[in-house]
């Protein structure tokens, strides 16, 4: 099964040149596809259109089709948008916004309007999956930026989304973090889903099955 296809998407900013130019993209179930290329090349927007945040929160022209588990995208709700794709910023300042971990992974749940027992369990494995469940109750200003990424993780792995969107997210991490990451990619493959990566170190593409290469506006998949 094919999560996400993308089929000739081209993109520019309001009254900007070209960024994207007739790019193809797919991600199948079970595997982890990787997104790399020079900085400034344009992998964060491509990610941010292929989840939908542009043009939804993020003005810009986008053309194309892009099929979201089956569905075209522009036509699926937000609620019905977050529940197939999540996106893991690299900086995890950019979508932390509560005070507690809990409280912060609670809050994409309850938006879902979820029973009480099953936003427990959610909060409590997705803790478990990144290796935070200790940190349940503490300040979020009390962490590392290595556990903050970790944290904006698990808030997205809590919603179960059929498709995980990391944008370099091993840059802030050590060692440890970087093998629990490595770790959930695996898992989600193994689930049947789907990840779809921005990496530009070599060394986390073990877990990659397949390599896009993007530059000057044009999108290659790369034999490995």
């Amino acid at each position: 099964m094919i999560v996400l296809q993308a089929d000739q998407i081209s993109f520019r900013y309001p009254r900007g040149p070209l960024l994207v130019e007739n790019a193809h993209l797919h991600v199948q179930a079970g595997e982890c596809v990787a997104v790399t290329g020079p900085s400034g090349s344009g992998k964060s927007t491509l990610l941010h259109i292929l989840s939908g945040i542009i043009p939804r929160s993020i003005q810009g022209e986008v053309s194309g089709e892009i099929l979201l588990c089956g569905d075209n995208l522009s036509q699926l709700s937000l609620a019905e948008t977050v529940r197939r794709v999540g996106v893991v910023f690299q900086d995890p300042e950019a979508q932390i916004f509560f005070p507690t971990v809990e409280g912060e992974i609670a809050f994409g749940l309850e938006n879902l309007c979820l029973p009480e027992g099953d936003m427990e369990r959610l909060i409590s494995s997705s803790l478990e999956a990144v290796g935070m469940a200790e940190y349940r109750y503490r300040a979020v200003k009390d962490l590392s930026q290595g556990q903050k990424q970790l944290i904006a993780l698990a808030a997205v792995l809590a919603m179960e989304p059929r498709l995980l969107i990391l944008d370099e997210v091993f840059a802030s991490l050590d060692e440890s973090g970087t093998q629990v990451v490595q770790k959930v990619i695996e898992d989600y493959k193994h689930s049947g889903r789907a990840v779809l990566l921005v990496e530009h170190d070599p060394e986390q593409f073990s877990v990659v099955d397949r390599l896009y290469h993007l530059a000057g506006g044009r999108l290659r998949e790369v034999v490995q």
